[in-house]
């Protein structure tokens, strides 16, 4: 496993909303509060000398439920782990392009970032349009200009899984000389992706990816919901996993279903687990834990939009010899928990 992670010894929220900030919106043409409501489900990737935090930040509109606000990509940048400083506008939001009818009115939620060897940044992230929630791709050069290559499963067998609803896409890295980064296994690219179970798929350009499917050509779950454990209801794939000499090490989401799971928990609370797959066959699962390593304790872990409380991995570098785990709290604040070496 990867740990013990650890809170500071005065844990507090490292990133909240302000009603405050401001953004010109391209598709309404309207100044909006892009951070109201909420900024939570953090990635985060290590560039020069600093953590960038790329976080979801919503909109607040109205007294919608949870998934009726808009949401947009925002960023902050720390160069001690310690202090977060905000940018004042979203690095990555819906517009009047290409994928508009995949992102708009919901916006952009969820991301997962990792860098190629070339040094070139993958985001994966979930559109949503309200009708359907599509992972979809976007790459960066420099964390601020984004190309947007629109769901990853559009072109597989004539859009078959098109219109089906998926979400949450970690691609595998490795640690090389210090930094994470996307590894190839066997020639291609694996990302786990999905909930309630986690499915796997591969691309040989992280940007057309194709499931991995069984002989009757359904997908294949490589991680499923467990009765009698913290994950009875849902497991929904964490950070970019980790290829290791010992298999990868995929850090994962766990809903509890209390009647069927663990009773202390109560119903559908979100800890994190991890899961350990096969260095060459990555759907092949080798082992796993029977405990969460992580889950809310805190107030503001327990307390916000999603009440039943969340800590919601999405986050995970290595930076200066520590690994730094973000993490969203109850769909309203992002927490950080490390593990020194």
């Amino acid at each position: 496993m990867l740990g013990p992670f650890v809170r500071p010894e005065i844990a507090q929220p490292i990133l909240q909303k302000d009603e405050t900030s401001t953004f010109k919106d391209p598709i309404t043409d309207k100044v909006v509060h892009w951070e109201s409501m909420a900024t939570f489900n953090p990635a985060a990737i290590v560039k020069e000398d600093s953590i960038f935090v790329l976080y979801r930040a919503e909109e607040k509109l109205g007294e919608k439920e949870i998934g009726g606000h808009r949401s947009r990509i925002g960023m902050a940048t720390t160069s001690d782990g310690i202090t977060h400083k905000k940018w004042p506008h979203p690095v990555f939001y819906s517009n009047n392009d290409k994928q508009k009818d995949n992102e708009w009115p919901g916006g952009i939620e969820d991301p997962r970032i990792v860098e190629t060897e070339d040094g070139l940044y993958v985001l994966t992230y979930t559109q949503w349009n309200r009708k359907v929630p599509k992972l979809a791709i976007a790459i960066s050069k420099d964390l601020v200009h984004w190309e947007k290559h629109g769901p990853v499963f559009r072109n597989y067998k004539n859009g078959l899984y098109h219109e089906t609803e998926t979400k949450s896409g970690a691609i595998v890295t490795e640690l090389k000389d210090g930094k994470l980064v996307a590894v190839k296994i066997n020639g291609k690219y694996w990302m786990y992706y999905g909930v309630p179970h986690v499915w796997l798929a591969s691309s040989t350009d992280l940007i057309d990816w194709t499931p991995v499917e069984t002989y009757e050509s359904k997908l294949a779950p490589v991680l499923s919901p467990r009765p009698g454990y913290f994950d009875s209801w849902l497991v929904e794939a964490g950070p970019p996993p980790i290829l290791t000499e010992k298999g990868i090490v995929v850090l994962y989401n766990a809903g509890n279903s209390q009647n069927i799971g663990v009773q202390e928990l109560g119903n559908r609370i979100y800890t994190g687990g991890q899961a350990l797959f096969d260095a060459n066959e990555p759907w092949k699962q080798l082992d796993r834990t029977n405990e969460p390593f992580i889950k809310p304790e805190l107030p503001f872990e327990k307390s916000g939009q999603y009440k039943d409380g969340t800590t919601f991995l999405e986050g995970l570098v290595f930076f200066k010899n520590v690994w730094y785990l973000y993490y969203g709290t109850a769909d309203s604040k992002v927490g950080l928990v490390t593990y020194k070496p």
